[in-house]
């Protein structure tokens, strides 16, 4: 079964945010970090610590 990768991400997000309940301004801060690390100068080096 191929579950697409958006799919399991949005899943484990919403089980993780009504199980632990984060606040809110956490949740922005991680999503909104995520995402310019990965479209910064820094995504090289991260990219093979991450694997």
């Amino acid at each position: 079964m191929d579950v697409p990768l958006w799919l399991a991400l949005l899943v484990v997000g919403v089980l993780g945010i009504k199980l632990i309940r984060p606040p809110w301004w956490l949740i922005a801060v991680l999503l909104l970090g995520g995402y310019l690390l990965a479209d910064s100068l820094l995504a090289p080096v991260i990219d093979p610590a991450l694997k």
